[in-house]
């Protein structure tokens, strides 16, 4: 990766990279949970570094891609078990904690930026939960993914049997999820649950080199089109159709990067887009 990469420190337990994607500013941020002593297990103090780290990226126009990250072997192995012995035991604050994740985990889908998952080590339990709320995944060859909430007599509640089956259909989430037992990358890449998978040295640079890409499209088609998915995934079929319909007339009748895009094309020259 690049020296003029910069770190911001933001909580004890998630800090934020910001790495040049070219020479006009423009960046991709990685929020790295930081917890490699105890898997980067999710804690309530975790959950509210990694929402201001995503708030503060989600804000700053030079950034254009989102990636999560774990540092050490694991993305992130889910809830603090031992934590929960307490938090469970007054049923206020669990309530306010399972809401504050549902908000994290939800609140990804209506972020204008594309926000990707890269999965290393562990992933499992609210790690998973995560992973399913991001836009996609990618992991590294020694991720180990899946639910594991069954095993301590526990039950997801962040989108582990919304968002899974949504995703690979019903039979096998309730496999991976009844089980508790975890799929390797490779499994996890025929099922669908992450869509690429690269050596584990890779894995970040791999990640970097689609932002690379990704940086020259332009913000407001990138965020038009995470909306029109999203949106009409929450949809029946004419409702998505009717909802893509007027995100294509609104995009391409107000917004000047459309027309931008065919005078490039035509006059043999880069574009140039405004910011979203």
């Amino acid at each position: 990766m690049s020296s003029d990469i910069r770190t911001i420190s933001g909580s004890a337990f998630v800090d934020t990279e910001l790495v040049p994607l070219d020479g006009r500013g423009r960046q991709a941020a990685i929020l790295w949970f930081n917890r490699p002593e105890a898997l980067n297990a999710i804690s309530w103090d975790a959950m509210r570094g990694l929402a201001d780290a995503l708030a503060a990226a989600e804000q700053d126009h030079s950034v254009r891609v989102i990636f999560i990250a774990g540092r050490g072997r694991a993305f992130s192995a889910g809830g603090d078990i031992k934590a929960y012995k307490q938090l469970q035991a007054d049923g206020a604050a669990f309530t306010a904690f399972v809401h504050d994740y549902c908000q994290l985990t939800e609140g990804i889908a209506e972020m204008t930026k594309p926000v990707i998952a890269l999965v290393n080590g562990l992933c499992a339990a609210g790690g998973l939960e995560l992973l399913l709320a991001c836009d996609f995944a990618w992991a590294a060859e020694s991720a180990r993914i899946g639910d594991m909430h069954i095993n301590f007599a526990q039950i997801g509640g962040s989108g582990a049997m919304a968002r899974l089956p949504r995703l690979i259909g019903q039979a096998r989430s309730l496999e991976l999820v009844l089980s508790g037992e975890m799929v390797n990358s490779k499994q996890a890449l025929e099922w669908g649950i992450v869509n690429r998978v690269v050596p584990d040295e890779q894995l970040i640079d791999e990640g970097l080199n689609f932002a690379r890409r990704l940086v020259e499209k332009s913000p407001n088609a990138v965020k038009f089109i995470k909306q029109s998915i999203r949106h009409g995934m929450n949809r029946d079929l004419p409702g998505a159709l009717q909802f893509e319909r007027d995100q294509c007339l609104r995009y391409c009748l107000t917004l000047p990067d459309s027309m931008e895009g065919i005078n490039a094309f035509i006059e043999k020259r880069p574009p140039s887009y405004g910011d979203s």
